[in-house]
């Protein structure tokens, strides 16, 4: 089952795009066995102790990095100019608490502002029409000297999202903030954890790669493929969930589906033999998947295709409600069901079926 605790761990850390250094030091703290380190743009490698030299590599990835935002200025009154650092919808941003973190690590609450209906004109009702600029973030202080000498602010320091986890036991439903990406970061460690012990035995070396700065353009994964060289990868996401707004036959990402395999989106074009492979594991094993075919969204998978000669890449998804807003809800069963197809996935592998995979038996017939 889920580890509740290290989800929640996860998804409660502060992390934005390009302050991932809290959730690097929560990775480090739940990966006891293995061997992390991280480079210079927090990305963080976690790799096996029984190495074995020659044998191809699978990549397991996901990024650490949430949506948040960055003090852009501070205004005379005090308020706070902000950037968006990933994809918010803007009407989703208005009248929700936040954290603001100074550069000596003091977190400040803030609410994202919202003009009160009774200074509204008619006009200003009928329209929900947004700018960033018109979405500041108030912390309390009446003046730019008391935001900065007295808060600690500066332009430059980060915001998230201020919302807290909570695990619902009478139905395995989980509640919480940054299900985008934390619950891939979950399932690499629970996918490494279970195979640890079995390293020696694989016929893949395993390689977890927590990439940083997805949110702004899947940097971190430019940087993680590169360093590792995988032959083959598996890409975790907190995948968008749409069963509140399609109907069943329609809905591709439905609470309590099982994982989500990812055929297609603006990023990739899935691997075919890598997709029947994972469907062939997840019948014989009775593990739950649904199939998407996404018209938009990207992940990791895009970049870490392209590196060498092309890398086969399973995209494994975990819908998840409201990503990209303040709060998430997912069931606990489909991260069970993400982290049993990776583990099953990896274990099935052998020296015949990557050859296939990887369509090395193309140009021999």
């Amino acid at each position: 089952m889920a580890d509740i605790k290290l989800i929640e761990a996860l998804t409660n850390a502060f992390g934005p795009s390009g302050f991932e250094d809290e959730v690097i030091r929560e990775v480090k703290n739940w990966c006891q066995g293995l061997d992390v380190e991280n480079d210079a743009m927090y990305n963080v490698y976690a790799s096996m102790k029984n190495k074995k030299k020659g044998r191809p590599v699978i990549m397991l990835d996901a990024h650490l990095d949430e949506c948040g935002f960055m003090v852009q200025s501070i205004l005379e009154n005090g308020l706070l100019s902000i950037l968006m650092l990933g994809g918010f919808h803007l009407t989703s941003l208005p009248a929700h608490s936040v954290l603001v973190r100074t550069r000596s690590g003091k977190l400040h609450r803030g609410i994202t502002t919202s003009k009160p209906v009774h200074f509204l004109t008619p006009a200003q009702r009928n329209d929900n029409s947004l700018a960033i600029e018109d979405i500041l973030v108030d912390v309390g202080a009446s003046s730019r000297e008391e935001a900065m000498e007295v808060y600690g602010i500066r332009p430059g320091d980060p915001i998230v999202p201020d919302v807290k986890f909570e695990h619902h036991e009478e139905n395995g439903i989980l509640y919480g903030k940054a299900f985008d990406n934390r619950l891939g970061c979950v399932s690499i460690i629970e996918t490494m954890q279970a195979l640890k012990d079995e390293a020696d035995q694989l016929a893949v070396e395993v390689v977890g790669a927590f990439a940083a700065q997805e949110e702004v353009g899947t940097r971190g994964a430019t940087v993680t493929a590169q360093q590792v060289q995988p032959d083959l990868a598996i890409v975790f996401e907190g995948s968008p969930a749409d069963d509140f707004f399609f109907r069943p036959g329609i809905a591709q990402g439905s609470l309590r589906g099982g994982v989500q395999i990812r055929h297609m989106d603006n990023s990739y074009i899935s691997n075919v033999e890598f997709i029947q492979y994972a469907q062939e594991i997840g019948d014989k094993y009775g593990i739950k998947y649904q199939d998407a075919v996404r018209r938009g969204g990207s992940t990791n998978a895009g970049k870490i295709s392209l590196t060498g000669k092309a890398v086969p890449v399973l995209v494994l998804g975990i819908p998840s409600r409201y990503v990209h807003s303040h709060y998430n809800f997912c069931a606990a069963e489909d991260v069970d069901a993400a982290v049993n197809m990776a583990v099953e996935v990896i274990r099935g592998l052998d020296a015949e079926k990557i050859d296939w995979i990887m369509r090395k038996d193309i140009c021999r017939n």
